[in-house]
């Protein structure tokens, strides 16, 4: 059998779908030679936007448009471009749309320059609250063995560090550098959203980064290679509490409390070639990048909300950008254009010998097998304006997902076809003030075109996006699933001092 259907916010999707979320969570603004991974728009927030950045409020254009603050971490040989010491303090902060959760981060970056030598360290504090989605309301806490839905009580910290160093190379246009990110977690935003039925999810875990980089600054043309390896590496500790029976004179439920233990692991070896060169025009610049993923994923989840188990699984995914700038006096423009073909497949290993209509599957043998492909395209596009002490940016961002899922059931010798396409929309702005001794950078970011991911088995949809089930009804996690739009709010004010 087959079947074909298209997500759309706030619609009805049929039919479960896998989900790799581990790639979402790890994309950040900062690090655009991380390709995410996205089968589902699920409302996830600006988690990793720990440092910052000049060109926030530009919608992040990077290709052609210089950014001396966030380039040390994303090519660490491009520290080339810090011209004095300092250190910066970038306040941030995010949240969900109806009561989706939110958090704030407090890190301090510093720069460093010594003659040819260069650097940085970063470290940020973070606290993170869940979702409240799920809450039917007093009447029935009465009825719960706790809180209706822990995940909105919960409150977590999480720690990051960054470290680089590099050096330009003696009489030449090149430098080198290498750069480190760990992460310890206590929590991931959005996660929530994908175990429809749980009453509390306990995580923890770390995602690690390295990363070495060469760079040539040319006198009309300029080249860099950056080498990465990503480690995500966390556990979801799920508690559900469901509704056996239910004694009618009393109207006091009886439950059954279970936990399931998820590990998400995924280890991605990525290259970034970036190139760009000054054009005749003045103050104009074109630039290009090529950059290839290879992730593998010895444990992915099995989310609730689909409730496809997946054990293993490999994707390559790559992208091909395209970018102009200009900046003149006190103006800067930037365009990004990037297409991201994509393929992954995932399936489920057999525990058991088991006979099929197909024959007999032996242990380790592919019970269900997935393969994705995806055709994604990002557009950027931003101005900066520049005064005497004070400058305003602009800037729209646009990313729209499509892939075409293929599905094989090898123990019904069933299979399945399904397509899904959404895109997210991100107006950005920012202020700027500055004088001889500070500068101070207030920039915003409002996401749309995600959502809340559930599971549409109860009479009432918004019912449907609750954790545990109600007191009359046990939710079936294999039902069509909703998404519901909402928007992501995030707001960060960096201030940069110099050390003279």
């Amino acid at each position: 059998m087959s079947q074909n259907t298209t997500i759309k916010p706030q619609h009805r999707i049929p039919a479960p779908i896998a989900v790799m979320f581990a790639s979402l969570l790890t994309f950040s603004p900062l690090s655009a030679q991380l390709i995410p991974i996205r089968t589902v728009p699920v409302a996830s927030g600006d988690q990793f936007l720990t440092v910052p950045s000049e060109t926030l409020g530009m919608a992040g254009t990077t290709i052609a448009v210089d950014d001396s603050v966030a380039d040390l971490w994303s090519n660490p040989a491009k520290g080339v471009f810090i011209d004095e010491p300092v250190i910066i303090g970038a306040p941030t902060f995010f949240g969900v749309s109806d009561e989706g959760g939110g958090g704030k981060t407090f890190p301090f970056t510093g720069l460093l320059r010594d003659g040819d030598w260069f650097g940085g360290a970063s470290v940020a504090l973070q606290q993170l609250s869940g979702s409240e989605r799920g809450r039917f309301g007093p009447f029935f806490d009465g009825f719960w063995p706790g809180p209706f839905n822990r995940l909105s009580e919960r409150s977590a910290r999480n720690l990051y560090g960054r470290a680089a160093i590099g050096r330009k190379l003696a009489e030449s246009d090149w430098s080198v550098g290498l750069a480190v990110f760990r992460a310890g977690l206590n929590m991931m935003t959005g996660v929530d959203q994908l175990y429809a039925g749980a009453d509390r999810i306990d995580q923890q875990g770390a995602v690690t980064d390295l990363r070495v980089g060469v760079f040539r600054d040319g006198e009309r043309d300029r080249v860099g290679f950056t080498l990465i390896h990503n480690r995500v590496s966390m556990e979801h500790e799920v508690h559900y509490a469901d509704i056996v029976a239910r004694d009618t004179i009393t109207w006091e439920p009886t439950f059954e409390f279970r936990e399931e233990l998820n590990e998400d692991r995924t280890r991605t070896l990525g290259g970034h070639l970036e190139w760009d060169r000054k054009l005749g025009a003045e103050g104009w610049s074109i630039g290009a990048t090529l950059t290839a993923n290879r992730k593998s994923h010895p444990k992915i989840p099995n989310y609730e909300i689909q409730n496809i188990p997946r054990d293993p699984g490999t994707t390559w995914a790559y992208e091909m950008g395209f970018g102009i700038g200009r900046h003149r006096k006190s103006t800067s423009f930037g365009i990004d254009v990037a297409y991201q073909p994509i393929w992954s497949h995932t399936w489920q290993e057999a525990d058991s010998r088991m006979e099929t209509p197909r024959g007999v599957l032996e242990i380790g043998d592919m019970t269900i097998e997935n393969h994705f492909t995806f055709s994604n395209v990002v557009l950027r596009s931003g101005i900066s304006q520049r005064y005497d002490r004070f400058g305003f940016q602009l800037g729209l961002e646009a990313r729209s997902y499509a892939y075409h899922l293929e599905q094989d059931d090898h123990v019904e010798a069933t299979s399945r076809d399904q397509d899904e396409a959404w895109t997210e929309w991100t107006p950005s702005f920012g202020v700027q003030f500055r004088t001889s001794d500070l500068e101070l950078h207030s920039s915003t970011r409002i996401t749309s075109g995600t959502g809340f991911p559930g599971i549409d088995d109860f009479f009432v949809q918004d019912m449907a996006l609750a954790a545990p089930s109600s007191p009359d009804f046990i939710a079936a996690p294999r039902g069509a699933l909703t998404l519901q739009d909402v928007t992501v709010l995030t707001h960060q004010i960096w201030i940069r001092v110099p050390i003279r």
